[in-house]
């Protein structure tokens, strides 16, 4: 089991399940040492734990809402505690509201701050406790898990679409002030194929739409977790001359179909 103290040591917010856990895994296989947060889910946050202690790896769970800036700067600390450095901050935790977008009644003002308090808001509040850390680190890195709706302004929501837009604006801007010390960088999924879609709609929903995705995406399928692990961990541990990059993982969403001409 890694216990080195020169080991990198990595903070994952929303790391019980998803992206996050798949972030966590792979970090962990990296030689990395990980702190996994979760808000409810101990038990699932537990398990990724474990996994990433049979990776070879110290692992530790840390309870904590990204929306508020005490839990923030505790989970920061406990990271620093436990592991006596922060290297990497990876900011997955998110949360939407599965809505009609053409239907302007229905998100209200306290709907949009709070998916504003988790997407947009606790990402600055992870990356302003953890800057002190991440510069003594001496190649600090941050990634935040973003997504395509804030740049083509389609998603489960509008307050989700809004807020992944301004977390797109934040990566920039952290990047600008962080520099030439920490790394900042966004990774920006399409549609993912997990539970965090399928939590959210109906069964026959959820597969109607994973497969209208990938039928207008050049590969012709959609991602899994894993894929947008892989890109994170690139970012945050070899992409030493990315800082302020949006990198987007659609499976080709984005570009679309080819035309093809029947003569």
């Amino acid at each position: 089991m890694t216990d080195d103290p020169a080991a990198p040591v990595a903070l994952v917010s929303g790391a019980a399940t998803g992206v996050g856990a798949a972030t966590a895994l792979l970090l962990a296989s990296r030689g990395c040492r990980v702190l996994i947060n979760y808000r409810s889910s101990a038990e699932e946050a537990e398990t990724v734990a474990a996994a990433c202690r049979e990776a070879g790896s110290r692992a530790w769970t840390v309870k904590g809402d990204v929306a508020g800036d005490e839990d923030c700067r505790a989970m920061v600390a406990r990271a620093v505690e436990v592991g006596g450095r922060l290297d990497v901050l990876i900011c997955s935790a998110g949360m939407t509201q599965f809505t009609r977008l053409s239907d302007l009644e229905a998100q209200n003002a306290e709907d949009f701050q709070r998916v504003f308090a988790v997407n947009t808001l606790g990402p600055y509040q992870l990356a302003r406790a953890a800057a002190p850390h991440l510069v003594r680190s001496g190649a600090g890195s941050v990634v935040n898990i973003s997504s395509i709706a804030g740049q083509n302004g389609n998603g489960s929501s509008l307050a989700y679409i809004a807020s992944k837009g301004a977390l797109n604006s934040l990566t920039l801007a952290l990047a600008r002030i962080l520099a030439p010390n920490v790394r900042v960088n966004a990774v920006l999924p399409g549609m993912i194929a997990s539970g965090w879609f399928l939590n959210g709609m109906t069964q026959d929903a959820y597969e109607e739409v994973r497969d209208n995705f990938a039928a207008a995406s050049a590969l012709e399928t959609v991602s899994k977790p894993d894929d947008i692990a892989d890109a994170a961990v690139f970012l945050a541990l070899d992409a030493r001359m990315m800082t302020g990059q949006m990198m987007t993982v659609d499976a080709g969403f984005a570009l679309g179909r080819a035309v093809r001409v029947s003569r």
